[in-house]
């Protein structure tokens, strides 16, 4: 008896062995089931890519020939991106504009930060820093292209009204910000303590953009420091040039 006891509980035994020796093979799906996880990770993040792509080359044509000029096909062979795959990252042409506008704003914001939150430049400096980096951009490209919100804003008779109002915010969000600017450059003395932040930030916008039209008609960047020098010859009481 004692003998089929130890036999029984030894067979036990074998057969526990039996199936952990078995358990590692069925883990294998285990590890598959992970990778087919990772799979559609790896596609997103292509896709994610694929998108950049589009917004990026977008972004350069609609600066250079603006929005009802630039075709669709056109974007996808700069961007490497199949015929086809266009419409599933946008429903249509008008999406995609909006997504390059609201691209661009992201890309602009981050600029302007970097400038104008400087804060080891003087506020009027900061100003002369931005105008001098947008000429070095302008004359990179051969004066092809300028601002897109300035370039798409000209074809608003032709564009949704989505179009204006986003154009219009996003003109507005860079007053904002240089306002901010211009207010400190008031506290700390380098403005005048009545000037009008706001309405010298809405002047320097407003004659921004219409010297970016004039440098690219010219193809000569002074358009560019003629304003510039106007505005600051307005708003300081030490005048600065731009050379």
């Amino acid at each position: 008896m004692p003998n089929r006891r130890i036999k029984r509980k030894a067979g036990v035994q074998a057969k526990t062995l039996t199936n952990g020796a078995v358990r590692p093979k069925s883990a294998a799906p285990t590890g598959a089931r992970k990778r087919a996880v990772a799979a559609p990770t790896v596609q997103n993040e292509a896709r994610g890519d694929a998108r950049k792509a589009l917004l990026w080359e977008g972004t350069a044509l609609l600066t250079e020939r603006g929005f009802q000029t630039t075709g669709i096909e056109e974007v996808l062979t700069r961007a490497g991106v199949p015929r086809g795959s266009f419409y599933y990252y946008f429903k249509s042409k008008q999406e995609f504009g909006e997504a390059v506008i609201e691209d661009y704003e992201e890309f602009y914001a981050k600029k302007m930060e970097r400038i104008f939150g400087n804060s080891r430049r003087s506020p009027l400096e900061r100003v002369q820093d931005f105008v001098e980096d947008s000429m070095r951009g302008i004359e990179k490209y051969d004066f092809r292209r300028g601002c897109l919100v300035g370039n798409l804003g000209q074809e608003v008779a032709t564009l949704d009204d989505s179009f204006r109002l986003r154009l219009e915010a996003v003109l507005r969000s860079w007053e904002d910000r240089v306002t901010e600017c211009l207010e400190e450059g008031i506290r700390s003395g380098e403005l005048a303590p009545n000037a009008d932040a706001r309405a010298l930030s809405r002047f320097f916008w407003i004659g921004w953009e219409g010297a970016i039209l004039r440098a690219k008609l010219t193809r000569d960047l002074e358009p560019l420091k003629h304003f510039a020098n106007m505005f600051f010859a307005g708003a300081s009481a030490k005048p600065r040039r731009i050379r």
